[in-house]
């Protein structure tokens, strides 16, 4: 067993009676195990170990002994989740290839119970801001090192995630990174340090130079639609495109001819078999989707015997490649409708934190998080176009952060009009009865 073992196990089982006593921790340490996945990059027993298993089991346990209020907050975003999985279910019983349906299914459940925990778990500002400092640190170790890679070799070779994850590919880990440079921009505006501010800065940076490290033609399109925004949405707009201009003249400068060649295919889709294998995947998912409108094909559908009734090149067999499609042939129009829904009362959530927070000092925080979690959901939609990850479950848990930024931030607002007036409380007095004289 070697070093990065022995400290992944050191760390995960360390943290274990903490996590008994207090089960928001089991929380932040679920994330890190999921998103940096720090096991993957040992070579002995903590390679292939259930630690993420572990620790969801012990924050359970924590949290059915844990004396803290155990209560999610309904609202309609996860009002509107939780229907969309128990629609999943029902996909799932009326699946084409239910052995390999059911097996998502599990997955996708162990991931949106944890986002589930974490809404009822996270409930103040602390936490809150806990939970992003880890999210992003843990994907933006990659970007820091991709970006570092990329420069080393000048864009030779693509960066890539962890091997047997969800971010292990060059899209997904591009995608990924995508998401996560809003996070840290956040913390670049709430950090109170120089250094720290600096630091974030520096890691933005690479983080952008990874993402095009990817060679994804994908996130290319996914990185220019979340930079202008993130340059919408900043307080800093100077200094935010003094950055973007820098990143952008650092790829030119660094990236070799080959990728600039990869990257202008974008304009010739027509001549490229893989976009040409996308389309006929998309067509593939709208024809099913067609044949069977409401519970569509069920988890992991797209089989070459599906491409074989449904494809307009049957021979051409390829991933789906994008969110919408993905749920629009796995889940039918009502689950692509469930989908599109959650990040449209998502998006508006966050429009009424930035309102109704802009202007209040002491709940500034809450519009600045809800504008960069605005910023790393316009990544997903437009980089998730030419991806198939609907299930990723950085995803949801953006959507779970929203969700509860609007409770820690808007639960203590006062209706338009009200008089507050604070009065000292009087001890009451014992009622005395007077006779009549």
């Amino acid at each position: 067993m070697s070093l990065r073992d022995l400290f992944v196990f050191a760390v995960v089982f360390g943290s274990l009676p903490l996590i008994l006593r207090k089960p928001y921790v089991g929380i932040y340490m679920w994330s890190w195990l999921g998103y940096m996945n720090p096991h993957r990059l040992t070579w002995g027993m903590a390679y292939d170990f259930p630690f993420a298993f572990v620790v969801a089991i012990v924050t359970l346990l924590g949290l059915a002994f844990s004396r803290e209020p155990k209560r999610i907050p309904w609202t309609r975003e996860n009002i509107v989740l939780l229907i969309m999985i128990g629609w999943m279910v029902v996909t799932t019983i009326f699946s084409l290839y239910p052995q390999l349906a059911w097996l998502q299914l599990e997955k996708v459940a162990k991931i949106q119970l944890m986002v589930f925990l974490t809404m009822m778990l996270i409930n103040t500002r602390e936490k809150l801001e806990t939970l992003v400092l880890i999210i992003a640190l843990s994907l933006g170790f990659y970007g820091i090192k991709g970006g570092i890679f990329t420069i080393v070799h000048g864009g030779a070779y693509r960066v890539q995630g962890p091997m047997g994850t969800f971010i292990g590919g060059n899209n997904e880990m591009a995608l990924a990174l995508i998401m996560t440079i809003p996070l840290i921009w956040y913390l670049h505006l709430n950090a109170q340090k120089a250094w720290l501010r600096h630091g974030y800065t520096a890691a933005m940076f690479l983080c952008a130079l990874a993402v095009i490290g990817s060679q994804s033609r994908g996130a290319l399109v996914g990185g220019v639609a979340m930079g202008a925004f993130l340059w919408l949405k900043t307080r800093n707009k100077l200094f935010t495109g003094l950055i973007m201009v820098l990143a952008v003249a650092a790829i030119l400068a660094i990236m070799p001819p080959a990728w600039h060649a990869r990257m202008s295919t974008i304009d010739n889709y027509q001549t490229d078999q893989s976009a040409e294998g996308r389309i006929n995947a998309w067509w593939t998912a709208y024809n099913l989707a067609k044949d069977r409108p409401l519970v569509g094909g069920g988890f992991d559908t797209f089989q070459p015997a599906v491409f074989r009734v449904y494809a307009p090149d049957p021979t051409n067999v390829h991933d789906v490649h994008s969110i919408y499609f993905e749920m629009l042939g796995e889940h039918g129009y009502v689950g692509f409708g469930l989908f599109m829904l959650l990040a449209w009362l998502t998006w508006r959530k966050g429009a009424r934190i930035i309102r109704e927070c802009g202007k209040d000092p002491d709940r500034k925080w809450a519009a600045d998080l809800a504008r960069m979690l605005q910023v790393s959901m316009i990544g997903f939609a437009s980089a998730g176009a030419f991806l198939g990850l609907a299930n990723f479950d950085l995803y949801y848990h953006l959507i779970a952060i929203m969700v509860m930024t609007g409770v820690i931030a808007l639960k203590q607002t006062v209706p338009a009009g009200t008089v507050v007036v604070n009065q000292p409380l009087r001890k009451p007095q014992p009622f005395v009865r007077r006779s009549r004289s």
